[in-house]
């Protein structure tokens, strides 16, 4: 009885020390063509359009108030070029991984019309 007191008090610090995992992703997408940004909010776990592209959150984390402020969103990027006559558009995966808003060249999409950088996690 006591470990398992000990082990739920362990887990429960753990958790309350850890980075805030949220429900919604916030990024910025540019379409370097017409130089226009928008921000976009994506459910965890939901896609969304930017462009030709679909944007999968797949986790959103950001740490605690008196840390030092970092936001990770964990992004998969899908290209869907546009078809030729006569034949189905192919959707190709561009980028997976995690992106970091305090460094958003650390790990940046590489595509010739859009950018996409983090921005926040929301409740």
């Amino acid at each position: 009885m006591i470990m398992r007191t000990i082990a739920a008090a362990f887990v429960f610090f753990a958790l309350a020390i850890g980075p805030a995992a949220a429900q919604r992703a916030v990024v910025r997408g540019l379409d370097k063509t017409t130089g226009h940004a928008s921000d976009y909010t994506i459910p965890v776990g939901r896609s969304v359009r930017i462009g030709a592209l679909e944007v999968v959150a797949r986790a959103c984390n950001k740490n605690a108030p008196e840390e030092t402020p970092e936001v990770r969103i964990y992004l998969q990027v899908y290209d869907h070029p546009p078809a030729r006559e006569g034949e189905e558009a192919e959707r190709r995966e561009i980028f997976h991984g995690w992106m970091f808003a305090s460094s958003p060249g650390l790990s940046a999409l590489d595509h010739p019309t859009y950018d996409i950088w983090a921005v926040d996690c929301r409740s």
